[in-house]
């Protein structure tokens, strides 16, 4: 999307683009694909659409023209040596704003990070992106590592660095001022899950709350730990994803965001899921299909109460993700397996490293079964 793209020799401009009744968009014919095709300061560019659909094309034209005008006013300010930090700020986030690989979500986490920086670096904006050194980079750093997690710290360190990088390729900076900062080392939380006997107090601990919503907090619960979803895609999945003839659901995840890796994957219910869907959509059987199967999105007040009550370590709602993972692995499914049931594109690689051990003692378990002796009793 950021690259322009080479234009077409003469003899095949007539009969491999076709005008459309929008100015400045044009479609190549052989793939189907719109362009956004201007001029500014008297450049001609033509850059893809990366779409077949007009209307779709329509909204990315408007994001390309302003992006393209504003860079080309900025050019003429680093043309003459002139460019601020806010000046690349602001140009990291139209770059964000438009760009089509990152779902929003993933926007709105940048933004937040680029106040961030500005909120813990003051009067950085307003500074000759020139005169920025090194050492006012390690300054931030520890500034921000103070008021933030290692996570977020290496995220805004990442991002950093992209500002900086547009006064590089602008030609306003030599050298990238922030390169040298180091990413924090984070720490893998450890996690403390119940046992079974404690999910299950916790479960009758949830319902007996005493709350509006106590009941549909067990159950939003109870699905996360039987299909391993993440929060926002049990929040979206509807009784038309439940397959009870094949016993498996469907997870779409967020409409607007999609799924964490932007696909649709097939859960197979564990019997207690069955227990848990069935039953409930006898009693919810006037609802149409459409309707979310979960009446709360989030119940994490209620879970700390009841884990208070019970006894047990808080846990999160994506604990209960780690918790259905590691009662599959411990029930002898194999990692590629339970990787693919969370939605997993590694091949299984993060599995492997956050739940590896798991495996290892069910291996030990395992191999203890194994022996060359027989039991004197059924010899022949």
């Amino acid at each position: 999307m950021n690259q322009t793209q080479t234009a077409p020799q003469p003899a095949e401009a007539e009969k491999d683009w076709q005008k459309s009744q929008y100015s400045n968009l044009i479609r190549y014919v052989p793939s189907g694909t719109y362009y956004a095709r201007l001029r500014v300061k008297g450049k001609l560019i033509r850059k893809s659409l990366k779409t077949d659909l007009i209307s779709v094309a329509k909204l990315r034209l408007a994001d390309v023209e302003k992006s393209e005008r504003e860079a080309a006013e900025r050019q003429k300010a680093t043309s003459q040596g002139k460019m601020t930090f806010g000046q690349a700020l602001k140009h990291y986030r139209e770059q964000t704003k438009a760009s089509h690989q990152l779902k929003p979500a993933s926007k709105k986490y940048r933004g937040e990070i680029l106040d961030a920086i500005s909120k813990t670096w003051p009067g950085v904006e307003s500074l000759d992106i020139r005169k920025i050194t090194e050492a006012d980079c390690k300054v931030w750093a520890l500034r921000f590592g103070n008021d933030y997690s290692s996570s977020r710290y290496n995220s805004a360190l990442g991002i950093l660095k992209g500002v900086f990088q547009i006064g590089v390729e602008a030609g306003s900076l030599y050298r990238n001022p922030a390169v040298g900062l180091k990413r924090a080392r984070v720490s893998s939380k450890t996690l403390t899950l119940p046992t079974f006997e404690q999910f299950q107090e916790f479960v009758k601990e949830l319902v007996r709350g005493g709350g509006r919503d106590s009941k549909n907090c067990s159950d939003l619960v109870r699905f996360l730990a039987y299909g391993g979803f993440r929060k926002s895609e049990a929040a979206n999945i509807t009784w038309a994803d439940c397959d009870f003839e094949k016993n498996e659901i469907t997870v779409r995840g967020d409409p607007e965001t999609g799924t964490k890796n932007w696909s649709i994957r097939r859960v197979p219910m564990i019997p207690d899921m069955v227990q848990l869907l069935q039953p409930m959509r006898q009693i919810r059987a006037e609802e149409p299909a459409s309707q979310p199967v979960m009446r709360v999105r989030e119940c994490q007040k209620a879970m700390n109460r009841a884990a208070e009550k019970v006894g047990m370590a808080r846990i999160t709602h994506h604990d209960l993700r780690h918790l259905f993972a590691t009662l599959c692995i411990e029930s002898g499914v194999d990692i590629p397996t339970v990787s693919r049931w969370l939605g997993h594109k590694d091949g299984g690689a993060l599995a492997m490293k956050v739940y590896g051990h798991l495996r290892d003692q069910h291996s030990v378990a395992m191999a203890q079964k194994v022996t060359f002796k027989r039991d004197h009793s059924t010899a022949a």
